[in-house]
């Protein structure tokens, strides 16, 4: 099998795949980044899910992220810029610890590869650059740059939202750009951030503080496009200014404490995520609006049903890549990932308006929801992925 893309979805599902009586080939452009400066904090963190902490506590890699750093967010608060209504979430309403953990995703990454490096039978190709993709009767066939040739019954893509693999296998997409970017960067805020993930929804998108550890936050400010040229093109004391003005200073005044990047945003959908030996897991099958967090913890659910669907194909002694397999997989996880795009969709349409009728349900709505513990409740659950359905999984 060959699995391209060695970050944390790929990563964690071809650890999962070891030990399973699977050769396993991970081609990946660059290895990650095994140190960085003390009080450097990566620009890409990700919300984990409690569904995604077990499927990482699973494959024996937990203990190792939250000694790089893993910051537990207890409570959430959203409010609407426009209308006023707000809702608030707390973990302790549930009986749970936390809401999640945010971590920067090269730590992931860095606890995936250093347990990826012990097993046999698994290969790390790495750098590699993919020139080709090959079908033939024996499965598909990858060209590198360098001449190498890999071939496998099964290839596995996950490298990204723009995957060079559902390129060349001419899988078609559906979707659009949101015409925004979502502006990314580490703050110091002058009060404490209660272990609060902090979010407003602003007419021009919404702005998410993200609590760290050591006391700053991860902020993700996704912008409409004219909105985000000015906030791109301000110095670090006007940006630090426009910040703390659309958080309502609810953390006092908040300093910019390193660079800003931003990236465009689409919802994309891959109109099928398998084929005959082939199949699309994480962001190369669904890309998702940042707005809950949730991108990188469908991934991990991908990955996770695709295990279960190898090893069900295993102990029936079926083909692992053929479609009476993958099938599986694709059913187990197409209808819910299409769910969360279109709740995503619209709620980013929904608090995008400033029609006053909108506005004002939009906000009686998450007061009255605010109110309903039983709603609340369901909605954390969800968030917290406690639904999941998370298949087993062997530890490698």
């Amino acid at each position: 099998m060959i699995v391209v893309g060695g970050g944390m979805v790929g990563a964690a599902f071809a650890l999962a795949c070891a030990g399973q009586g699977l050769r396993i080939a991970l081609v990946e452009a660059r290895a990650p980044r095994r140190t960085w400066p003390a009080g450097d904090v990566d620009l890409r963190v990700s919300a984990l899910s409690r569904a995604s902490q077990r499927l990482l506590q699973r494959l024996g890699v937990w203990g190792r992220i939250a000694e790089l750093g893993a910051s537990p967010y207890r409570q959430m608060r959203v409010w609407d810029a426009l209308g006023g209504g707000s809702i608030h979430f707390d973990a302790a309403d549930l009986g749970e610890p936390d809401l999640g953990h945010i971590v920067e995703n090269r730590v992931i990454q860095l606890a995936l590869w250093e347990r990826l490096e012990s097993p046999q039978e698994l290969t790390l190709v790495c750098p590699a650059t993919i020139t080709a993709l090959r079908r033939t009767p024996d499965g598909p066939r990858l060209v590198l740059a360098d001449g190498r040739t890999l071939g496998a019954r099964l290839l596995v893509a996950a490298d990204g939202r723009d995957s060079l693999i559902r390129e060349l296998a001419q899988i078609p997409t559906q979707g659009w750009d949101y015409d925004q970017r979502a502006i990314v960067a580490t703050i110091t805020p002058a009060d404490w951030h209660q272990e609060t993930a902090w979010q407003r929804f602003l007419p021009t998108g919404p702005l998410a503080l993200l609590p760290l550890a050591d006391g700053r936050c991860s902020i993700v400010w996704s912008a409409s496009g004219a909105r985000a040229d000015e906030l791109l093109a301000l110095d670090d004391a006007a940006f630090s200014d426009a910040l703390t003005e659309a958080t309502e200073a609810r953390l006092g005044r908040l300093c910019l404490a390193g660079p800003r990047a931003a990236v465009s945003l689409r919802l994309q959908h891959a109109q099928r995520y398998v084929e005959p030996g082939l199949a699309l897991i994480g962001d190369a099958a669904h890309a998702v609006h940042p707005l809950a967090g949730q991108g990188v913890n469908l991934g991990f659910l991908d990955a996770a049903q695709l295990v279960a669907a190898l090893d069900l194909a295993r102990e029936r002694h079926r083909d692992f890549a053929s479609l009476w397999t993958l099938r599986r997989y694709e059913r187990a996880r197409r209808g819910d990932n299409l769910a969360m795009l279109a709740a995503m969709d619209v709620l980013k349409r929904l608090f995008g308006t400033e029609l006053a009728p909108v506005v004002q349900v939009r906000s009686l709505g998450l007061a009255l929801t605010d109110r309903l513990a039983p709603v609340k409740r369901l909605l954390m659950d969800r968030a917290l992925g406690l639904n999941a359905g998370l298949p087993p999984l062997a530890r490698p």
